[in-house]
This record gives C-alpha cells, structure tokens and sequence, in this order.
C-alpha cells in the first residue's frame, strides 16, 4: 500500500503538478486544449510607451509563443504591468516627447491665463488641450511674450518643451 502511495506522489510531482504550474500562469510553452491537441500559446501583448509629456501610446500585437526563453528576450526591455491569460501588458518609459506633440503641439495660454499645450495653434477654439500647466501672471510678461503664447509656440523637441515650461515658470501667479 505504502508503494502504490508513494507512485502516486511521484505521478502528481512529476507529470500533474508542473504542468498546473506553468499552466496556471498561463504561460506555458505549449498549452493543451480539452481534446488533448497540443500547439503553442496565442496572446494578446500590449505595449503601452509613456512619454515625458505625459502623453500614452498603446500597440496591440498578437503573439504566437513556442519557447518562453524567446518571448521574454524579445521584451526585455520593457517593463512588465499585468499579465493574465489572455494578455500581457508592457510599457516602456521614453525619453522624449510624444509624437503627437513633435507633429501639432504649440504652447499657449488659455483665456483665464493657463500655461497650455494644444494639438494644433491656440488661437483656434476647436483645438484640443493635450496638457495644462499652471497659471501664468499675464502682468509680469513682457508684450512679445504674451504675443507668442497667444500666437503659439511650436513644440518639436524634448528640450524645446523643457525650456518653455522653465522659461514661463518664473512668471507663476503668487497664490
């Protein structure tokens, strides 16, 4: 008895418990179906890219994975957020503005004196706010700066976007 025992536990470490293992994360190397046909794994990958202006973009790419050591090199560089059976979501941080800000980003200010970013030039109403930053005393800018925010200022670079808001900073209404 002691021996039908003790092969039984060798059955379920051997054969079960690695298998509900691997599988219970749901990412194994080859995944079985109920009628016992064994093929590799198909997921969703989201890759969600964060920018410094703040701005997220998502891609969505559908994987066929047939060797874990594979897939996971392939996204090394990025970080993982959440994982369950049907997906797998990455994200990256860049180092750059987003690309929505380099094609149509201009700084302005808004009507009640916000420093702003818009998707496209300000001075049109139908343009979108991308991001606010804070409010500006309209009182302490010279007249061609108030121009220019009212005008637009074209964002095409990181360190263009890090020198207006630096540059307006100084002009932060007192609280």
């Amino acid at each position: 008895m002691k021996m039908i025992v003790k092969i039984f536990v060798c059955v379920v470490i051997f054969l079960i418990l690695p298998s509900f293992l691997v599988n219970g994360i749901g990412l194994s190397e080859i995944q079985e179906d109920p009628h016992g046909i064994e093929g590799p794994l198909e997921i969703t990958v989201i890759l969600e890219r964060v920018y410094v202006d703040g701005e997220v973009s998502e891609e969505l790419v559908k994987e066929t994975i047939t060797s874990m050591d594979d897939f996971w090199l392939e996204y090394e560089d990025w970080q993982l957020v959440h994982q369950d059976e049907e997906q797998i979501v990455f994200q990256q941080r860049i180092d750059d503005i987003s690309p929505l800000l380099k094609s149509n980003g201009y700084f302005g200010i808004t009507e009640d004196g916000i420093l702003t970013i818009f998707n496209g030039k300000p001075n049109k109403s139908k343009n979108k706010v991308i991001q606010s930053f804070f409010q500006i005393d309209v009182g302490k800018l010279e007249s061609y700066q108030h121009k220019l925010l009212k005008k637009g200022i074209k964002v095409g670079t990181k360190d263009e976007y890090i020198n207006v808001i630096e540059t307006y900073k100084t002009f932060t209404s007192s609280p």
